[in-house]
């Protein structure tokens, strides 16, 4: 039945992709070439490790581990994998890895077939993947299979009475590093005892990012100096508000905007419902950026060392499935302000719970933390340093992987 459900999702990816659906076509070419690529590229002789990440999200955990056993072991290849087309094309060319491929669907021969041309020694699933005949093949090959930063949730199928089928493929994980000690104690109430609380391996990839972030002179000339907001991968109602506040509230703060989606449409619309002064980063060349209000981020790839000229960060998505990455911005030691859907995201629960994150259901609330923050220099270093304490705490858990995985 499983297996029927993966040809058939494949069926619905190909008719998806005749009738013009982007990540349906990229999905599906990739899929078509997969096993190309890897007959292709792989090396005979070679010493291999995989780790799959779903998605960017998920990479970005598993980034920290693919760096450090690059810079440990260098006799190991690092065979990166991702399903969703977004985590695959924006980083098919990524140089810290020696292999970047799309994983084929999970049937049990796409599984035994990828296992054996690719021969890993080792197997890294960051967070959510539970791949049932993936897993199962690596548990008969005897292949060391490891769960990172992975968290469990109470209402999750495989905790319920009901959920034995599910609960079997996670047997083949030899061990698994946990965000938290619930997921420990969830896991240990269905007989998972190989299990180690790390913490999230995303604190050590911001942490990083803080430290080797660059300087962006036209975002430093725009800021000048003045109070300045960065709302990070905003969407429609994240603006709504924003553009709301920026047009009747803080006249003295600047602010820059990198949406979610750069289609050029949503930007200009975004443009003009601006009544400040606003420039896209694209069209600053030739012009003073210190003359605008308003920067609009129109690349991919800016926003986490952009984060380093904000006062105050907003971070999108809570008015929609939740929100994006709050670590990035707290790392920078600001406080930051985001969207109702939060709550599915630790980090931004504690952060919240801590005085250095601010959700907010609507433009009056938003008007209001603002300014007061604004309005009290104390209020708003205090909020800024319990942010950049609270990341700066959760390093560490990409050693611990490491040395129980690797031995160093």
């Amino acid at each position: 039945m499983y297996s029927f459900f993966i040809r058939l999702y494949s069926f619905s990816v190909r008719i998806a992709a005749c009738f013009g659906n982007t990540k349906a076509k990229q999905l599906a070419a990739g899929q078509k070439e997969v096993w190309t690529h890897i007959r292709t590229k792989l090396r005979p002789g070679e010493r291999r490790i995989w780790i799959h990440c779903a998605s960017v999200g998920e990479f970005e955990q598993g980034r920290p581990l693919i760096e450090d056993i690059r810079t440990k072991f260098p006799e190991y290849k690092i065979v990166v994998t991702f399903f969703s087309p977004s985590g695959y094309e924006l980083r098919k060319n990524y140089p810290g890895a020696d292999y970047v491929f799309y994983l084929p669907y999970d049937t049990r021969r796409n599984a035994r077939r990828f296992v054996e041309l690719i021969l890993p020694e080792k197997i890294y699933f960051i967070k959510y993947e539970f791949w049932r005949n993936y897993l199962q093949t690596a548990l008969r090959k005897g292949i060391p299979t490891y769960l990172v930063s992975g968290i469990f949730r109470p209402g999750q199928v495989f905790f319920n009475r009901y959920g034995g089928w599910y609960r079997k493929p996670l047997k083949a994980f030899t061990h698994f590093f946990v965000q938290n000690g619930q997921s420990e104690e969830l896991l240990a109430s269905i007989g998972f005892t190989a299990v180690t609380v790390t913490g999230d391996t995303r604190f050590d990839r911001v942490c990083r990012i803080v430290d080797q972030a660059a300087e962006i002179s036209e975002a430093k000339q725009f800021v000048d100096g003045k109070p300045c907001m960065v709302a990070g991968s905003t969407w429609p109602p994240d603006e709504e508000l924003l553009v709301r506040c920026m047009n009747t509230e803080r006249r003295d703060m600047k602010w820059i905007i990198a949406p979610h989606e750069l289609h050029d449409a949503r930007i200009d619309r975004l443009t003009e419902s601006i009544k400040a002064p606003a420039i896209r980063f694209s069209k600053l060349p030739g012009a003073n950026p210190a003359d605008y209000k308003v920067l609009i981020i129109d690349n991919i790839g800016m926003l986490s060392s952009l984060y380093r000229y904000g006062t105050v960060a907003y971070i999108g998505g809570g008015f929609g499935k939740g929100i994006h990455n709050t670590l990035e911005a707290a790392a920078y030691g600001i406080p930051v302000f985001f969207g109702p859907n939060y709550k599915k995201f630790r980090e931004a629960v504690d952060l919240t719970a801590q005085g250095a994150a601010f959700p907010i259901k609507n433009y009056d609330e938003l008007a209001l933390q603002l300014n007061t923050l604004s309005d009290n220099p104390d209020k708003l270093k205090q909020a800024g340093t319990i942010a950049g304490a609270f990341v700066a705490s959760g390093r560490g858990a990409t050693e611990t992987v490491i040395r129980k995985t690797l031995g160093k």
